[in-house]
């Protein structure tokens, strides 16, 4: 007759619509909530699967922020590199030829070229007319984890706030 014994102790109750029967509520689900001991089995999975999903759609997106802050950091490298050359240009009036990074070390206008191999070589005589005259180019290579290698880089064309390596002179080796 009864389905439960919830349904049998509501139906013995005496006084069903007043103080006896809120005070019955109230003692059934403090029973009923002092029971709860832990996560069923199927609440547990369900947060696993949630969780599954987050970790599946964040961790692309935190390889593509770290690639794209590791790309920032050579650009910033490489334009510390230019403006170090063109202090040594202020002191000296031009470069001697074949002058590198490693030498502007050596004369103390950088302290680290960070990603820039010592051996790239700083110049003014680019291989294209499209450089305007007196520009500080870089030809050598970088590497950020990754080689890139520098072809006629120099500071116009270097936009420092960008992961975008297309019309800089920056390019992955092959």
């Amino acid at each position: 007759m009864y389905k439960t014994s919830v349904q049998k102790e509501i139906f013995n109750s005496k006084n069903i619509g007043g103080f006896e029967m809120k005070q019955f509520i109230k003692n059934l689900l403090n029973k009923r909530l002092n029971n709860e001991k832990g996560l069923t089995l199927i609440e547990l999975l369900a947060v696993i699967v949630i969780l599954a999903i987050v970790a599946a759609i964040a961790i692309p997106a935190i390889g593509n922020i770290i690639s794209d802050s590791r790309i920032k950091g050579m650009k910033a490298d490489i334009a510390n590199v230019i403006n170090a050359a063109n202090l040594y240009k202020v002191g000296n009036e031009k470069y001697p030829d074949g002058f590198t990074v490693g030498q502007l070390k050596t004369e103390g206008f950088l302290e680290s070229s960070g990603t820039v191999d010592d051996s790239t070589v700083i110049s003014e005589d680019a291989a294209t007319n499209s450089i305007p005259d007196g520009t500080t180019i870089l030809n050598g290579s970088a590497d950020n984890g990754t080689d890139y290698t520098l072809t006629n880089v120099y500071l116009d064309i270097l936009d420092t706030d960008s992961a975008e390596l297309t019309g800089t002179g920056i390019s992955v080796t092959p």
